[in-house]
């Protein structure tokens, strides 16, 4: 799923990229595309907080400037946090029984993806910001089967994954840690997601039965989210 977030990220900047008019002549008249990374927690807000928890995990923001100074900006924002997990000891098969045991993982997901515009303050030792976009907010919940000393998963699969249009805006400082053509920045930012309906899991939602299979039970609600970001913002 992560693969396919990113994938459908590069194609969005791609297309951002043959959109802009003329942004290929316009390279001397912009200023420098940046590239923030961040930590980020999850805060789910309404319904979507009833259920299930906060997350953590981290988030990618590209930058690419509308006019020399970086007032305006085209932006595209992808993360991912994990707001829940349960790990299972079991055998490896019912042929080998105990004597070969292995971790059963189950990770949950949220992955929020947008594109909008950002309008920031250019220069100062503070430079707040704001911005807007539309985009998805997916949530997926996968399991792995891990060695119990840990190391690369022996296999895996999605239990569960859905996706809902969302619009998002937020705001945040940038302060300056560094000077120079490929200066760095202190990101603090905060992003609101709004997501229509979608059905996700929760630690608990998957029931082993006596008869070796499983049962799955999704919640549905409306996905509205409140991200909190702490990174770094780098000059490309």
């Amino acid at each position: 799923m992560l693969l396919k977030c990113f994938a459908v990220a590069a194609i969005v900047g791609s297309l951002i990229g043959v959109g802009a008019p003329g942004v290929e002549a316009q390279v001397g008249e912009r200023g420098q595309s940046t590239f923030s990374v961040s930590a980020t927690q999850t805060r789910p807000v309404g319904e979507l907080g009833a259920n299930i928890g906060s997350g953590y995990g981290i988030v990618g923001a590209f930058l690419l400037p509308l006019d020399r100074a970086g007032v305006l900006s085209l932006r595209a924002d992808l993360g991912a946090a994990e707001y829940g997990h349960e790990v299972k000891r079991t055998a490896f098969s019912e042929s080998v029984g105990g004597r070969v045991e292995v971790n059963v993982r189950t990770t949950n997901t949220v992955v929020p993806g947008s594109v909008g515009l950002q309008l920031a303050a250019p220069s100062g030792l503070i430079r707040p910001y704001v911005h807007g976009g539309a985009g998805v907010v997916a949530f997926y919940t996968d399991s792995r089967v891990e060695p119990i000393s840990g190391g690369v998963p022996l296999t895996s699969m999605v239990n569960q994954w859905d996706a809902a249009l969302a619009w998002t805006v937020g705001g945040g400082l940038y302060v300056p840690l560094t000077k120079g053509p490929r200066s760095v920045l202190l990101d603090i930012s905060a992003q609101y997601i709004s997501g229509g309906r979608a059905q996700y899991l929760a630690p608990g939602s998957i029931v082993d039965l006596p008869d070796g299979k499983v049962a799955i039970t999704p919640m549905e609600s409306g996905t509205r989210i409140l991200a909190l970001r702490l990174g770094a913002r780098f000059g490309l």
